[in-house]
This record gives C-alpha cells, structure tokens and sequence, in this order.
C-alpha cells in the first residue's frame, strides 16, 4: 500500500509551497537592476516595515488560511477521498476556472475599496499592507490578519464554493491565483513575462496603487480591471526608463494633477 496525499491537503498546502518557490525565484532576479520598478536602495529606504516583520506576517496568514480550508473541505465533504467521481472534462474546469476568477475578483475589489474609503478600517487594517511603497515578491500577502481572512481566505473560499471546483482542481487555481499574486507584488518588469501580456492587470498596474498618487486608484486583484474600468477607479500608466537603470510606472497626463 503506497502512501498517498488526499487532495484536500495538497489543496491546502500547495499554494503556499509554490508562494515560496516562485516569490524566492524573483528575490533572486531582483539583482537585475534594469528590471526593477524600484531601486534596490528605494525598497530598503522607503518602506515601512522590516523584512523579518513581512516573513512573520505572511506566515500568519497562510496558517490561518490552511486551518479555514481544512474545515471547509471537511464541512463540504470535498475531502478528495472519493475516487469514483470521474474528473471534470477540459470544458468544465475552464468553466470553473473563468467563474472563480471571477468570484475572486469582484470580492477583492469591493472589499479591498472599502477599506481604502473606511478611515477606521484603513488606518488600523489596510495600512499595514501598503507599509511596502516598493512592493517585492514575498510580501504579497503581508497584511493585518483580519485583512487577510476576509479578503483572502474568504474570497478564496467564495469562489471555490461558487465555482463548484473539486479539491483536486482547486490544487491548480489557487496555485494560479498564487503565482498571480506574487508576480503583482514582485517589483519587476521582465521581458518575456506572460502574465504581461495576458493580463492588464500585473505588476506595473499595482505598483501605481501603492504609490501615493495612485492610493484611490486601481484596486483590482488579482486578475482583471474590469471592475476599475467599470467603476472609474482606473488609472492608466506608462512606463518610462528610470534614471539609473530600470522602469518606473507613471500616470497618464490626465491624471498627474489629481
């Protein structure tokens, strides 16, 4: 008799293997300075919080999310223990996929505003994340841990639910939306990155909101802007060389003075 993983816990702990895995690949390409968004001396200058500080923090969330997603396998009864279930054809996962994108999506845009708009909640909750101005790869998911729970693991759990994915295929979109996530946070702009040329929203687009100017600006995460463009919170941008090596993302004419 082998040994054997269900797929409830590979579902579980997948996605924060692969956030570590993929967030220290960008720690190591953060060396090439004509990549970056920011200065090497910016991110050690500039931000608010240590990086010892980051690493507990993120560590926090995801135990806290690995304990929610645990029960919620449980409760559901989506353990991944039932093998005679046939798997999902390519249709439905892309189906299950495209919904909990969506799901994800729209539960982090409205949530992530409201903490902006809700002054309590942005200087006690929110503000914690944005203590990194120059955003790096592992601290992605550095946030308050109440910040973590309801937009992270709840809107984790939303769009599982609401997508009727199985464990199995929940391994692969939450290593995704994982990927996804640290490429947004990672402070690069690389050539040949795909998640730059399928999605608008990547890491130039999120380096605009956690500049001052952009604070108001595209809250959307991690996939789409459809919900900025919708809603008039879309501020677009360019890249233009940096002075001493690299890029720097910079509003559009029409919003430099807002």
């Amino acid at each position: 008799m082998g040994f054997e993983i269900s797929d409830d816990l590979l579902g579980t702990f997948v996605p924060i293997l692969v956030y570590w895995l993929y967030s220290g690949i960008y720690v190591l390409l953060g060396c090439f300075e004509n990549c970056r968004l920011h200065s090497k001396k910016d991110e050690d200058e500039k931000n608010l919080v240590s990086k010892a500080t980051v690493v507990k923090g993120v560590l926090l969330q995801q135990t806290i999310q690995a304990i929610v997603a645990i029960i919620l396998f449980k409760v559901t009864g989506n353990d991944g223990s039932d093998t005679t279930v046939p798997p999902s054809s390519l249709i439905a996962l892309a189906r299950q996929f495209i919904t909990a994108m969506l799901v994800l999506d729209t539960w982090q845009y409205f949530m992530h505003r409201y903490m902006h708009h809700n002054k309590f909640l942005y200087k006690h909750i929110h503000s914690l994340h944005h203590r990194l101005v120059v955003p790096y790869s592992f601290g992605a998911l550095y946030n308050h841990p109440i910040e973590g729970l309801l937009l992270d693991t709840v809107g984790g759990a939303l769009s599982f639910l609401l997508s009727g994915m199985s464990p199995r295929a929940s391994i692969f979109f939450f290593s995704f939306a994982t990927i996804k996530t640290v490429d947004d946070h990672c402070g690069l702009w690389l050539p040949g990155n795909l998640f730059h040329v399928f999605f608008k929203n990547n890491t130039a687009y999120h380096d605009v909101h956690h500049q001052l100017y952009g604070s108001k600006y595209n809250f959307s995460q991690p996939f789409f802007v459809m919900w900025d463009r919708i809603l008039g919170t879309y501020m677009p941008y360019t890249l233009a060389k940096r002075a001493g090596g690299g890029f720097e993302a910079q509003p559009t004419n029409d919003y430099k003075d807002d």
